[in-house]
């Protein structure tokens, strides 16, 4: 029996579970490995309540002109650019690990969101998206089996 040093840098490139890789390929960044430092894929949280919808995009350090938000054909699409300030320093050496570049997200609407009162506000980082529910589409109702 031969020992192998445990490598931890290797977890993160072998997934765990056939979800955890499609996992990564939907969601990670090609900037963690080594790919192009002209896209990011920013993190995404979507609510619901009883009203509506809340799309929570975190992008700290932009401007609320830096956004684009569209809404065609019942998919909601936000996209737009991160620029990375440059400096010049003499004092040293220092890292970037913040990712920067252009970056687009897109989200089906639901059949009961209603597309016309849709708002965005920025602040703290945090691009929110409100979707509210149509009152009119979202009737529920139950159907009594015979």
């Amino acid at each position: 029996m031969s020992l192998i040093r445990y490598n931890p840098i290797w977890r993160d490139f072998a997934p765990t579970t056939f979800s955890s890789l499609i996992d990564r390929f939907f969601n990670d960044s090609l900037v963690r490995y080594g790919g192009s430092t002209l896209s990011f894929v920013p993190s995404v949280d979507v609510l619901e309540d009883e009203t509506g919808y809340d799309v929570q995009v975190a992008v700290p350090g932009m401007n609320k002109e830096d956004f684009k938000v569209d809404v065609d054909d019942n998919v909601l699409t936000v996209s737009g650019e991160r620029k990375m300030k440059r400096e010049s320093r003499n004092d040293g050496v220092y890292s970037v690990e913040t990712q920067y570049g252009k970056f687009s997200r897109s989200f089906t609407l639901p059949e009961d969101a209603d597309s016309a009162k849709i708002n965005a506000k920025y602040t703290n980082g945090i691009l929110e998206i409100r979707i509210p529910k149509d009152e009119k589409k979202a009737h529920k109702m139950t159907i009594k089996v015979s």
